[in-house]
């Protein structure tokens, strides 16, 4: 723990500004030394506002600055791999956000190339290390529900100004995220139900656009399996009349109920037990996830539970889904 790993962050948006970069400035054993986004006068301002000493134009400066050892991807989906490629080349630690890439064949591409150096390779799925998910995965590994039988997994959401605007919107575009919204959103919940229930063995799905607001998908449906032959469903709709974001694990003794997004309870209720429990999630909401990086990288047996490999099994989910695939 004496060692400081000193951290740079390409594309300081919004994500970074609290939810993701103050982690890693607050995050002992870390140090943010540097950041990247392509206007002058934005990185030098978020520099300077959270006291950062670096600040770049260029990534290529960034990922070859000599004190730098590890690089967190914060941009756009679609500038992922062209950015990790870079990193991997350079023989450095990297964490990429949430989705690896927008599709299975990128995202193992990236993989692959973090796996011949051997060198470490984090996906922003952080979730995986949030307290109020954690509680939820001790229950099933408890059997607080019994054997679990099926989870099933409702989201909806009415249209968005923008969406029914002329306005450009990256998060739509096909070209960027095939699957819209559901590239966005559908992957925090689709990655985290393969942590508490075990890979994914086969996958189906459909996927439309049925309001024509934009390019990307705004309309899917899936049913999968396990691999240890839990049934899971889903649907998500982003051009409903309601908000819905609820999530039933189906067990032999009981069922727990939560929200993947929404700042709700989560509820147990079994034949032996009943518990309704609010977990608020931290200011800054990838801390865990960053000082579980920390603890992986600076211990001896710690393995972080959102690694490249789990990553690229959501990205493989999800283009099934999509049926890319």
């Amino acid at each position: 723990m004496n060692k400081t790993i000193k951290w740079g962050i390409i594309g300081c948006g919004d994500v970074t500004e609290i939810k993701s970069g103050p982690a890693y400035k607050f995050t002992k054993g870390f140090e943010l030394v540097a950041v990247m986004r392509r206007n002058l006068e934005k990185v030098k301002d978020y520099a300077k506002r959270h006291q950062i000493q670096k600040y770049y134009t260029d990534a290529d400066q960034l990922i070859n600055d000599s004190d730098i050892d590890a690089v967190y991807i914060a941009t756009p989906p679609d500038s992922h791999m062209f950015y990790a490629l870079k990193v991997a080349k350079a023989g450095k630690i990297c964490c990429i956000e949430k989705p690896m890439a927008p599709n299975y064949e990128q995202s193992l591409t990236v993989y692959n190339a973090f796996k011949d150096k051997n060198i470490p390779l984090f996906v922003a799925y952080y979730r995986r290390s949030l307290p109020r998910f954690t509680q939820i995965k001790s229950w099933i590994d408890n059997n607080d529900i019994g054997t679990v039988r099926h989870i099933n997994w409702q989201f909806s959401k009415p249209a968005s100004s923008i969406d029914i605007s002329d306005e450009y919107y990256w998060r739509t575009d096909s070209k960027i995220a095939p699957g819209g919204y559901f590239d966005d959103l559908a992957s925090h919940g689709l990655d985290y139900f393969t942590f508490v229930l075990g890979p994914v063995k086969e996958v189906k799905g459909f996927a439309v656009n049925q309001a024509n607001n934009y390019t990307a998908k705004d309309a899917i449906t899936a049913c999968w399996i396990h691999e240890n032959n839990i049934t899971g469903s889903a649907y998500w709709n982003f051009n409903c009349n309601d908000q819905l974001d609820k999530v039933i694990i189906q067990g032999t003794e009981g069922y727990i109920e939560f929200a993947i997004f929404q700042d709700k309870p989560i509820k147990l209720r079994s034949n032996n037990n009943r518990e309704t429990l609010h977990i608020e999630h931290p200011k800054h909401v990838q801390m865990h996830h960053v000082e579980d990086m920390r603890n992986m990288l600076l211990e001896e047996n710690y393995i972080h539970p959102s690694l490249g490999g789990t990553a690229l099994h959501t990205s493989w989910i999800m283009d099934k889904i999509l049926g890319v695939l």
